[in-house]
């Protein structure tokens, strides 16, 4: 049996928008209750309002940066009194470019969202996500995990990073009740290129939609063993397998170089 989602209260991160409302939606289908956390308080508002009328779900709103040091302990005290019993780590943006010619403090600013925050606000919740013992907790990865990612560097090492701690937050929670799994899409249509500055950084590859990427991570919540890991695509799965066990990691990233370069 997979997660009763009917008895969710899930914290969303990233919620305005793209993947991240798309959780929302199809969770609040399911029967859950929502804590959405955005900067963008009013894009915020608009969704629950939504969810409210559509599916008469529970949503709180909660806007926050986070950027800013300590921000999963001010997040916790935040949401406190709404029983958060599972957690979606989604909120997260790429930069595009040469890493030589980037601006330091876009670069600081990536890393504390895709990096800092992630650990901060999983470690602020897995306590009480532990003793709960029926929820989930997924990390939103990206297929820029599996290889380097020239010309987005810093966001393929982070994604890279946020695999890895997944996978060690698996094995850590076995036999808490706490589903713990990485998120892993493609390119999937949403505003990140308009934040990272081009669809360049897509590679030439087709997209998903959020929907199709929210679907494969409800699916896996669905079974009976979560898995470590998902990866949103079937081609997307093929190339992820094939880098891993048929190529060097020199030759992955010269693929995606000339992938980027192409496009």
């Amino acid at each position: 049996m997979g997660v009763d989602f009917g008895k969710q209260t899930v914290l969303v991160t990233g919620a305005s928008s793209g993947i991240g409302a798309e959780f929302a939606r199809q969770l609040a289908a399911r029967g859950s209750s929502l804590v959405l956390v955005a900067r963008r308080k009013d894009r915020l508002e608009e969704l629950a309002e939504r969810l409210r009328s559509a599916h008469g779900a529970t949503v709180h709103v909660v806007a926050a940066d986070l950027a800013q040091p300590g921000i999963g302990a001010r997040l916790a005290e935040e949401v406190a009194a709404f029983g958060v019993t599972s957690l979606v780590n989604n909120a997260g943006f790429g930069n595009f470019g040469a890493f030589h010619e980037e601006d330091p403090e876009r670069l600081r600013q990536e890393v504390a969202v895709d990096v800092n925050a992630v650990v901060e606000i999983s470690r602020a919740f897995i306590e009480p996500l532990r003793a709960n013992g029926h929820g989930f907790l997924v990390n939103v990865a990206s297929m820029a995990a599996y290889q380097g990612t020239p010309w987005s560097s810093v966001y393929g090492a982070t994604k890279a990073f946020v695999v890895s701690f997944t996978e060690g937050l698996w094995v850590e929670s076995r036999g808490t009740g706490l589903r713990v799994m990485a998120l892993s899409p493609g390119a999937t249509r949403t505003e990140f290129f308009d934040v990272a500055g081009s669809e360049d950084m897509a590679g030439g590859t087709r997209m998903q939609t959020a929907q199709e990427v929210v679907a494969t991570a409800m699916r896996a919540l669905d079974r009976r063993v979560t898995p470590v890991g998902v990866i949103s695509g079937r081609l997307n799965r093929v190339l992820a397998f094939a880098g891993r066990h048929f190529a060097s990691r020199a030759m992955g990233a010269r693929m995606i170089g000339r992938m980027v370069r192409q496009s």
